[in-house]
Order: C-alpha cells, then sequence, then structure tokens
C-alpha cells in the first residue's frame, strides 16, 4: 500500500519521478495569477493605446511587465514561506479592527472593479461571438466563473490550475494570431521603447495599461495560490515535501514563464491596433475593434480576437473571485459562502452592462481604479517581505527591497499626475 500523508488523503507515489518532471509539477500558481495579466482589462486598455497613439506606450507595457515579475514573485515567497497569504499576514499584524475594515475596503473596491472588467469582457465576446445581449452574457461568465471556482473547492489547486492554464493557452493564441497576419513596423516598436507621453489621455492610458498589468488582486491571490499550492494541509504530500528553498528557485522560473507569456501577449494587443488599427474610426472599443479586424485582416483573425477576449473573460473572473474571497476572509477573518460572493461583486457589472455604459471606457476605468489600489497591496508586500522577523533566511536583499521601493514609488508618482491631470481638467 501506498503511504499517505496524515494531512491528506493523496497518496504519495511509489517511485519518485526524476528530478525534471518533479520540478516541472512545481509550476503552476504564477500562470494562474499571470492570467490576472491578459485580462479584459488589458484588452481593451492596450488595445485602445495602440489604435489611438500607435507604438507610443510600448515602453509602458514593457515596464509593466518587468515591475510585475519582481512583485509577483514577492507575493508567491510570503505565501511560500509563512504559509499565509498577504491578506492573512497583514489582517493578523492590523490590529485595530476599525482599521482592518478600511483596508478591507479599499481592497474589495478594487476587486469589485477587476469584476467588473473581467465580466464586462466576457459578456462583450459573446455578444460579439453569438449575439448574446451583454447583461445575459454577463450572467454567463458569472455562471462559469462559479463552476471555475467549485473545481478549485472540490478538485484542489492543481486541478485548478489545469482548466486556467488550458483557457490561458487559447488566450495566446487568439491575441496573437494576428501579429503574425499583419507584422507591425520594428521601426515603429524601437521609437515606442522611448519613455514619454502625449497629453492628459496618454497619461491616462498609461494608468490604465498599468492597472491592468500589475493588478492589486493578483499580489493577494499569487500568495494565497501558492499556500495552499504548497503549504495547505489539503497541498499534494510532494509539494510540502519539497524544501523552501527549492520551491523559491522553482517559483521564479514559474514566474519568469507566466510573465513573458503574459507581457507577449499584452504587447502583441498593442502592436496589432498600432499596426492596423491607428487612426481607423470606431476602434476605441472592443466591438470597434472586432469590425475593424475583421474588415482588414479577415474573419479567421477577428474570430480568434473574440475567443481570446471569452477566454480571458472566463479564466481571469475566476481568480479574481477566488482573490477576493481571500482578501474577506483574510482581513474580516469572515468566510463568505461561494454564491454570496460571486454575486456581491457580480451586480455591479451587470447592472453596468444592463444601463448601457459603453462597455470599453468602463474597462479603462476600473483599470484605473485598479491603479490606485496598487500602492496599498504593494507597499505592505515589499516591507513585509524585507523582513527578517517575517520571512527570516528568506527575506529580501537590500536591492531586492530597493527595486520594490522604486517600483511603488514609480507608480504611487504616476496615479499622482494622473489625479492632478483630471482635477484640472488638462
Amino acid at each position: 500500500m501506498p503511504k499517505t500523508d496524515a494531512a491528506t488523503t493523496t497518496p504519495t507515489p511509489a517511485t519518485p519521478a526524476p528530478p525534471r518532471r518533479r520540478a516541472a509539477w512545481l509550476l503552476g500558481p504564477a500562470l494562474v495569477a499571470g492570467v490576472a495579466y491578459l485580462d479584459p482589462g488589458n484588452v481593451a486598455s492596450n488595445m485602445t493605446a495602440g489604435a489611438r497613439f500607435g507604438y507610443l506606450l510600448v515602453w509602458v507595457v514593457v515596464l509593466g511587465n518587468t515591475m510585475a515579475w519582481l512583485i509577483q514573485y514577492l507575493s508567491a515567497k510570503l505565501g511560500i514561506v509563512t504559509g499565509q497569504s498577504l491578506a492573512e499576514t497583514l489582517g493578523t499584524r492590523i490590529r485595530s479592527r476599525w482599521g482592518r475594515r478600511a483596508y478591507w475596503l479599499q481592497a474589495e473596491l478594487v476587486a469589485m472593479a477587476t469584476d467588473i472588467a473581467e465580466v464586462i469582457g466576457g459578456a462583450v465576446a459573446l455578444w460579439l461571438l453569438f449575439g448574446v445581449p451583454l447583461p445575459v452574457g454577463g450572467l454567463i461568465t458569472g455562471g462559469v466563473s462559479i463552476a471555475l471556482l467549485l473545481i478549485q473547492q472540490r478538485r484542489g489547486a492543481r486541478a485548478f490550475e489545469f482548466v486556467v492554464i488550458g483557457l490561458l493557452a487559447v488566450i495566446a493564441l487568439g491575441f496573437s494570431y494576428g501579429v503574425f497576419i499583419a507584422p507591425p513596423d520594428a521601426a515603429g516598436i524601437a521609437a515606442g521603447l522611448l519613455p514619454r507621453f502625449d497629453g492628459a489621455e496618454s497619461v491616462l492610458l498609461a494608468a490604465s495599461i498599468l492597472g491592468a498589468t500589475i493588478m492589486p488582486h493578483a499580489i493577494y491571490a499569487h500568495s494565497a495560490l501558492a499556500r495552499d499550492r504548497f503549504t495547505a494541509p489539503g497541498a499534494h504530500a510532494a509539494d510540502r515535501a519539497a524544501g523552501t528553498s527549492r520551491l523559491l528557485r522553482a517559483t521564479r522560473w514559474d514566474v519568469t514563464i507566466a510573465l513573458v507569456i503574459a507581457g507577449t501577449v499584452n504587447l502583441c494587443i498593442l502592436l496589432l491596433a498600432a499596426a492596423n488599427l491607428a487612426g481607423a474610426p470606431g476602434t476605441d472599443s472592443l466591438e470597434g475593434a472586432y469590425h475593424a479586424l475583421q474588415s482588414g485582416l479577415g474573419a479567421v483573425v477577428a474570430t480568434l480576437f473574440a475567443v481570446g477576449l471569452l477566454a480571458s473573460g472566463l479564466a481571469s473572473t475566476a481568480v479574481g473571485a477566488y482573490a477576493g474571497a481571500e482578501i474577506m476572509q483574510g482581513l474580516l477573518r469572515v468566510r463568505v459562502p461561494l454564491l454570496a460572493r460571486r454575486l456581491v461583486t457580480l451586480v455591479p457589472a451587470v447592472a453596468l452592462l444592463a444601463a448601457g455604459v459603453d462597455p470599453t471606457w468602463a474597462l479603462i476605468l476600473s483599470q484605473v481604479v485598479l491603479s490606485f489600489g496598487i500602492p496599498f497591496a504593494l507597499i505592505p508586500l515589499v516591507a513585509l517581505t524585507a523582513r527578517a522577523s517575517v520571512l527570516g533566511a528568506h527575506r529580501n536583499r537590500w536591492w531586492t527591497t530597493a527595486a520594490g521601493v522604486v517600483a511603488a514609488a514609480f507608480l504611487v508618482a504616476l496615479n499622482g499626475v494622473l489625479l492632478w491631470l483630471v482635477l484640472s481638467g488638462a
């Protein structure tokens, strides 16, 4: 009879897997968290940026992806070393009940903004592909997210990862195919790597791109995904038996693979719009971009774009709901039933769709809200992972902390400039 771990009923394999196979088995949490970087908000922000400003904001996508690598690694490291998510760690350290509630409120608003983007994106895709009315499409997207969460609850973290990674492959194909059919201009890409803006609207879109790339709920979610996968009582025995240093090395590969995929796809979305939709009328909306792609590049490219958008909405809304539940449980120490939790964040998105709000601008503005929520997740993450009292020997090196501080300062400064531009009417 195979041995079983006391904390789980999953049998330990009698014959150890080869080293390469065991290392591959440790990958996965970052790919799930990476879906947050390919949600419909990213699609709307990058597509709009490319259509309106061409290659101007290529540097923002590259910079955001670079900062995201560091941030997601720190989040996973916190979950692996402490066995707690970021929300749980903050929940134990914020002593004031009202302080925890205030912190939860801003995090909850971020989670709701995330859900708005993801549900709206799925609804728009269903409308483009099948003519489903937007409010009905929003409900369908929410229903599928519940099914995916049930897989996570009943079948475990690994099964959830397999499903989401499958959707990630569909997303990558759907959004990247058009770039190979109509390649962008190499000189334009090179020029776009030079940091600059062109008016208040370009700053707004830059903040939107960063909010969609470095998403606060992804920071909360990744620490929880790493905890559930490697240290929770229900984790696979082989995963829990792996040493912390080995897990951290595998996590660096996991984050690198996830961010290379996410960054490449995000760049493809912007380049596709810059090369084929710049200056074209109506391309500042997802449906306009879909029809422009259909007219200019053919039905196959447009259909794959819509399929990628649908997979993006379905996968990211499940990860977003997972993060929202973790935020509530960690900060308020309250476990809410899955259906109730899903409805709390689903209702605003469906209400916006029913009210006839322009879906694309709702997506973009939701990403700006996410951008303002970044410091509340990022600053505590950098501070906690720099402390020996929290991570012991695995605390950040000084240059890692310095890089985190620079990233946080840049994001806070960008949000300050954006707020000033909006209030001054520039």
